[in-house]
């Protein structure tokens, strides 16, 4: 297939796009490189199955030629960076989408697109299934990025309703692995990069507020998945097992060995209290669950950190 891949220099686009080209498919990945690196992808540039756009697709763009698949991925997708990007994050949400989806629907293409669990805001419902509507804050801080997702949703099914549309919605939980950039400001490169460091990892709160932490390589089997037998229906792609924050500090100061201390700082803005999926849809649509131990996981991730650091 020839897949147009749009955030395909970011973390997890990177690593979609290393799977996509190792099955044989020809990728076209599409970035601004406004949170995303070509870093992330400078081994796959030699590659004939491989091409690279630097594009805003906030902007109207093209892809000459034939395309099978949308894989819309762009985002600021942190905290960090979308408090950083409202505006930006606003428009990928909103014109990002309706470009990509313009795009597909040129292209007689199937469209995927990737929004969060932070549709579901700080839930009231626990754990998370996809009929769940959230209870997510509307002028918040934190609704550039939640709005953005829910609109993006909205968008996709509008087209799917509209003009007969193949689309895909998946909503990914926590996510971790190589390639998320050190100062990311999500929970696991902070903790492991503070870890290494021997600092202090700050826990925010008391610490009790959970996640579920899924590893890259479990995100991109589901993704491919539901390209391959999905329907129009959001699905959840994340790791059921929750864990408080105060209990994965203290894993991940176990597996660094490190001499670090938990310090506590006070909760941002609507941060969640619980976060957990309800991959029921997931298991029986696409036959997909996390297979990953959090443990297994975050040493590869620790390691690649650990690399990381002895190059800089």
């Amino acid at each position: 297939m020839r897949i147009v891949l749009t955030g395909g220099a970011g973390f997890i686009g990177s690593h979609l796009a290393d799977r996509l080209v190792a099955e044989g498919h020809e990728v076209i990945a599409v970035d601004n490189l406004i949170t995303g690196f070509e870093e992330n992808i400078a081994h796959l540039l030699g590659n004939p199955s491989f091409s690279y756009l630097r594009q805003d697709i906030t902007l109207p763009f093209d892809i000459p030629g034939q395309v099978d698949w949308v894989l819309n991925l762009a985002s600021p997708a942190s905290p960090i960076d979308y408090l950083r990007l409202p505006l930006e994050t606003l428009r990928v949400g909103s014109y990002g989408t309706h470009n990509t989806l313009d795009l597909a629907r040129a292209k007689g293409a199937s469209y995927l697109l990737t929004s969060t669990s932070e549709v579901y805001g700080d839930p009231q419902v626990h754990p998370q299934p996809e009929s769940y509507w959230g209870n997510v804050n509307p002028n918040g801080p934190r609704s550039v990025y939640d709005e953005a997702k829910r609109y993006a949703e909205a968008a996709t099914m509008a087209y799917h309703r509209e003009f007969g549309l193949d689309v895909r919605i998946v909503r990914i939980f926590n996510t971790y692995g190589p390639r998320n950039r050190v100062d990311d400001g999500r929970v696991v490169p902070t903790f492991i990069n503070q870890a290494l460091r021997n600092e202090p990892l700050t826990v925010f709160g008391e610490g009790r507020q959970t996640r579920s932490f899924q590893y890259v390589d479990d995100l991109v089997e589901g993704l491919r998945l539901l390209m391959e037998r999905g329907n129009h229906q959001p699905v959840n792609i994340g790791n059921p097992n929750e864990m408080t924050i105060l209990q994965f500090a203290r894993l991940i100061i176990d597996l660094t060995g490190s001499a670090s201390e938990i310090v506590y700082r006070p909760l941002p803005v609507d941060d969640p209290q619980i976060r957990q999926p309800d991959i029921s849809r997931a298991r029986d649509l696409l036959g997909w669950e996390p297979r990953i131990p959090v443990e297994a996981g975050l040493q590869r991730t620790i390691d690649w950190y650990r690399t990381l650091a002895r190059r800089s």
